[in-house]
């Protein structure tokens, strides 16, 4: 009991300090290349910095930090019912760490051209919300709809994401030129192709396993994963012992623990990691705590 409630404590520090380095990189990001280059940054955010943008036009103001908290509670709220408790508190700590940081902190533009703004603000942009989704958390808003609907279907759909951020871009441009909204859609497509290249949450892979000792294996993974496993009994080319080859589909974040599990069933297992390109079939989705 004492092992898993350190777990629990190990993780709950790494969720907190990726939360942490997310907002900080989000609203290093956001003053650094963002706002030199005039474009409009993804979700709703972008939405909040769009929406205080249209208030100037009437002589009004709406701060961005304020706007971030404001559309990220409702759908938090409807979030924790339908995703891990945990998983929406941590990324609502996200949204107010990086309100707290665009309110207060001032980071000066490393660029003057537009270009190079857009390049290095999508990819590091991209890097902010990878790095809040690996700590188990986001950085809320259309990542809860996005994580929410992933979870039911079980595949990413940040392509769908990129539509929605350049519908919001159309009325961005329509409003405010769409020099600024052509490169706020690059920015776009650049932030997402870092999320859909670092985040690997809803890909698959074969584990192909060797022991001697299959009955310890299966039992210790079948108390404490869902996925099913195949079971072929043979013997060995060089030794002609019997062997036996297991075989079983996982996601890439349960791997590593997976592997961990495995080797301290049996230390002599040989374990092989193979891309799954395509699946069919029931495939037991965890989900997200």
């Amino acid at each position: 009991m004492k092992v898993i409630e350190n777990r629990k404590i190990g993780r709950y520090v790494i969720s907190f300090v990726a939360v942490l380095a997310s907002a900080f990189l989000q609203a290093f990001t956001m003053q650094v290349f963002l706002t030199p280059a005039q474009i409009l940054s993804s979700g709703f955010t972008g939405v909040a910095v769009l929406i205080d943008r249209i208030a100037e036009l009437f002589g009004m103001s709406f701060p961005t930090s304020l706007g971030m908290i404001a559309l990220n509670i409702p759908v938090a709220a409807f979030c924790f019912r339908h995703i891990g408790n945990k998983f929406v508190v941590f990324s609502l700590m996200q949204v107010f760490f990086a309100s707290f940081i665009l309110r207060f902190a001032n980071f000066q533009p490393l660029f003057d051209d537009v270009f190079l703004n857009i390049c290095f603000g999508g990819f590091l942009y991209g890097m902010a919300i990878v790095i809040a989704l690996k700590g188990n958390a986001s950085t809320a808003g259309t990542d809860f709809i996005a994580l929410y609907v992933s979870t039911k279907c079980g595949k990413s759909i940040w392509q769908l994401v990129f539509l929605f951020n350049c519908s919001m871009l159309c009325i961005f441009g329509w409003l405010f030129g769409w020099v600024y909204a052509g490169y706020s859609i690059l920015f776009q497509f650049l932030t997402t192709k870092t999320i859909e290249t670092f985040d690997n949450r809803y890909k698959r892979v074969t584990l192909q396993i060797t022991t001697r000792e299959p009955n310890r294996l299966i039992n210790t993974y079948m108390r404490q994963y869902r996925h099913g496993m195949s079971v072929l009994n043979g013997y060995g080319g060089y030794g002609k012992g019997k062997l036996s080859l297991l075989h079983t589909v996982v996601s890439t974040y349960e791997v590593r623990d997976i592997v961990a599990l495995m080797r301290e069933a049996d230390p002599h297992v040989i374990i092989n990691v193979l891309p799954t390109e395509k699946f069919y079939g029931g495939f037991y989705q965890k989900p997200i705590d």
